[in-house]
């Protein structure tokens, strides 16, 4: 008879293992399915909530896309970047993240002028130590009172001012960024401008002081036109570099001021270009510019590429069918409204104003709502963007004042004294006097022993502190609080 065969214990053992695989594997596969649907769901509702509010917005004249703009190219012979001393800087290529310079000797010559950028202040007399000590600078034979010998030194940057103040009165100044691989060539770029400024600077302030005014003027302007090279760029981090340019003539126009050095027919010039120059103006199509490349970051984002349209994966590094891009598009939708909601309005350029309160702290919530994955990026941007209403105020503050007090100074010239009202200058010395952009009311001016007069607006706290200026820990002006006093000490 034959025996029944007993199955191995450890067979069925594997066969409950595969079925258990098996369920788990289904639990998984449905798992990614129902994800793989709810983020359809959400990306679907995400894309739709983004092309609403670009149709809406496009219906009322507005532009999203950094395209529109980016400054078309030029001929190389009107554009001031195209010059031979800085063209070196618009020749390279990306391996790797970083940035390659093709012609190496081109941009050792463009970093030379960094020298200089040790006396952003217009020290003359730390410039001169540190010429007359160093042998890379041509020294007369025997010192010089400060202004002389820094005029000495600066002869070695003749050549390369001298083209460059020629370049800046070329039609065009095309200098468009990629928003994510040219951040460093840019940065590059932006320095060596800030040095040619300076380096001009300092040979404006040392002229003023050795009494050549008109040669001092022609740096002014010069400094001036090299910040309006940065005037069509699209980016924030641009017009903050302008800002910083514009306000080393700035300091030497009201130390010439303050010392009674500019004649009457070049205090007319200096006012008409102050005057000139509305930054204001500026603002709006800046945040605007700036709103631009954040779409353009976040389209990036979404189509998961490398910013040169080459794709990797979906957002957030994702398999593209998990990528959550429908939160990214609500963020983008989020970071699109703050500007509607708070960067814009800051500013009425049209009214000559700016307005703080609507650039507070207790407003972000309001225009935002809670802090959610939804607006999570638009939260990260507004504390940076929110500074730059303040920093387009204040520089635009201290070009009013600086051109009425180049209005005061010619009627001082004229009468022997100061005038009472600021009302008595018009017309004869200047058109209209500019109101306080802060509240929009005149500015505050009031006759004052031994300073002759004393002039300043209420400040970005919307007080009239007395003409006091605020100070923090450093013993620099706080912005936001006191009174914008000229000139500051």
């Amino acid at each position: 008879m034959t025996e029944p065969t007993l199955a191995a214990p450890h067979s069925s053992r594997s066969v409950r293992l595969r079925q258990n695989a098996r369920r788990v594997l289904i639990a998984v596969l449905a798992l990614l399915a129902v994800g793989a649907l709810v983020v359809t769901e959400e990306n679907w509702r995400g894309k739709r909530a983004w092309e609403n509010y670009r149709r809406e917005g496009e219906a009322k004249g507005e532009h999203f896309d950094l395209a529109w703009f980016t400054t078309k190219p030029v001929a190389p012979e009107q554009n001031f970047f195209a010059t031979p001393f800085l063209a070196p800087l618009l020749n390279y290529e990306i391996i790797q993240g970083e940035v390659r310079w093709k012609d190496t000797n081109g941009i050792a010559r463009v970093r030379s002028l960094g020298i200089v950028s040790g006396f952003p202040g217009g020290d003359l007399k730390a410039a001169q130590n540190y010429f007359r000590s160093n042998t890379n600078f041509p020294a007369a034979p025997a010192a010089q009172d400060p202004a002389h010998d820094v005029l000495f030194a600066l002869e070695k940057f003749r050549p390369v001012l001298l083209e460059l103040r020629a370049a800046v009165k070329r039609p065009a100044a095309v200098y468009s960024l990629h928003p994510e691989r040219d951040v460093m060539a840019a940065m590059e770029m932006f320095s060596v401008l800030k040095s040619a400024a300076q380096t001009a600077n300092l040979h404006a302030r040392a002229s003023l002081e050795a009494g050549h005014p008109a040669d001092a003027l022609d740096d002014v302007r010069f400094v001036f036109g090299v910040a309006q090279s940065l005037k069509g760029e699209p980016a924030l981090i641009a017009h903050f570099v302008r800002i910083g340019i514009l306000h080393l003539p700035l300091q030497t126009i009201n130390d010439g001021l303050a010392k009674n050095l500019w004649p009457a027919s070049q205090l007319l010039e200096l006012q008409l270009l102050l005057l000139s120059d509305d930054l204001l103006a500026d603002y709006g199509s800046m945040m605007r510019g700036e709103r631009a490349f954040g779409n353009e970051l976040m389209a990036h984002q979404i189509a998961g590429d490398d910013g040169a349209g080459i794709a990797r994966t979906g957002g957030f590094g994702l398999p593209r069918f998990l990528s959550p891009h429908g939160m990214l598009y609500q963020n983008q939708v989020s970071m699109n409204r703050m500007h509607d909601l708070l960067t814009l309005p800051a500013v009425d350029s049209g009214a000559h104003r700016v307005f703080p309160e609507r650039c507070s702290t207790n407003e972000f919530p309001k225009a935002l709502g809670k802090k959610t994955p939804y607006n999570m990026f638009a939260w990260m941007t507004v504390p940076a963007l929110h500074k730059a209403a303040l920093r387009f105020a204040y520089t635009q503050n201290s070009f009013d004042q600086t051109a009425v007090v180049c209005a005061l100074e010619r009627y001082h010239l004229k009468n022997g004294d100061y005038p009472e009202v600021l009302a008595a200058l018009t017309p004869e010395f200047i058109g209209a006097v500019p109101l306080d952009i802060i509240g929009g009311q005149p500015l505050h001016y009031h006759r004052s022993v031994p300073a002759n007069f004393q002039l300043y607006s209420v400040g970005w706290n919307g007080k009239d502190d007395g003409g006091g200026i605020a100070r923090n820990k450093n013993g620099k002006e706080d912005m936001e609080n006191g009174d914008w006093v000229w000139p500051v000490k």
